[in-house]
C-alpha cells in the first residue's frame, strides 16, 4: 500500500523513469494503468485525475508526444468502461437473472435500470471525474442492464471530456517551471478536491439510510 501512495503521489517521477526505461513502449503503460482503474471494479484505488494530468505535465517537457498519450488514454478509458459494463452486465444475466445470489433483490436492479435508462448520460459523464464513482458506475450500469449502445455513446464522451480536461490543463499549466517542481503537491490537491464529492455523498446516504431504518421501524 505504501509502494501505491508514493507511486500516486510521485507519479511524474515514476512516468520519467519509465519513459527512459521503456521509450514507446510507455504508451503501452499509460493505457494499462488508465484501463484497470476504469475497467475494474476491484480497482478504485489506482491513479485517474492526477496520473492523467502528471502524464500531460511530462509531455510539456518534450519528454512524452501529448497527441499519442491522449489518444491512448481515451481508448483506455472507453475499452476499460465497456469492459466493467459488461461485466456487470454478464452477472446481472447469468447469476442474478437464474437466482444464483439470492441475497440481491431483483427488484432494486429494475430500479437501478429504470434510472439509468433516465439519467444514464448525467451519471456516466459525470462520474468520469470523481474517483471510486467512475469505477463503480458503469459496473452498476451493466448490473441495472442499461440499453448498451446509450452507455456506449455516454461513456466514449465522459472519457474524452476527462481525459482531454485534465490533459489540457496539465499541459498549459505544466510549461510553468512552478508546477513542474510542484507536481505532487497539485496532484495531492486534485485528490483532496475530487474526493470531497464521493465522501460527502456517501455520507448523505448513510445519513438517509438511518432516517429511513429509523421511520420504518417507528410506524
Amino acid at each position: 500500500m505504501a509502494e501505491l501512495i508514493d507511486f500516486i503521489v510521485h507519479t511524474d517521477k515514476y512516468l520519467l523513469e519509465w519513459v527512459a526505461l521503456y521509450g514507446a513502449w510507455i504508451y503501452a503503460l499509460l493505457f494499462l494503468i488508465i484501463f484497470g482503474e476504469t475497467g475494474f471494479v476491484v480497482l478504485p484505488f489506482l491513479p485517474g485525475d492526477g496520473f492523467i494530468f502528471t502524464v500531460a505535465v511530462i509531455a510539456s517537457t518534450g519528454a512524452l508526444n501529448i497527441w499519442i498519450a491522449v489518444i491512448v488514454m481515451i481508448i483506455a478509458a472507453f475499452l476499460g468502461n465497456a469492459v466493467n459494463y459488461h461485466i456487470g452486465l454478464y452477472l446481472s444475466r447469468k447469476v442474478i437473472d437464474v437466482g444464483k445470489i439470492k441475497w440481491i433483490n431483483k427488484s432494486y436492479l429494475d430500479q437501478t435500470h429504470e434510472f439509468f435508462e433516465r439519467h444514464g448520460q448525467k451519471a456516466v459523464i459525470l462520474s468520469r471525474f470523481l474517483p471510486v464513482f467512475r469505477t463503480f458506475v458503469p459496473f452498476v450500469a451493466g448490473l441495472g442492464k442499461m440499453t448498451r449502445s446509450k452507455f456506449l455513446n455516454y461513456t466514449f464522451w465522459g472519457g474524452f471530456a476527462w481525459v482531454a480536461t485534465f490533459s489540457a490543463i496539465g499541459y498549459f499549466f505544466g510549461q510553468i517551471e512552478w508546477v513542474q517542481k510542484n507536481i505532487s503537491l497539485i496532484v495531492f490537491i486534485l485528490i483532496v478536491v475530487t474526493i470531497i464529492p464521493v465522501i460527502t455523498t456517501a455520507i448523505k446516504a448513510r445519513a438517509k439510510a438511518k432516517a429511513t431504518k429509523a421511520n420504518s421501524t417507528s410506524s
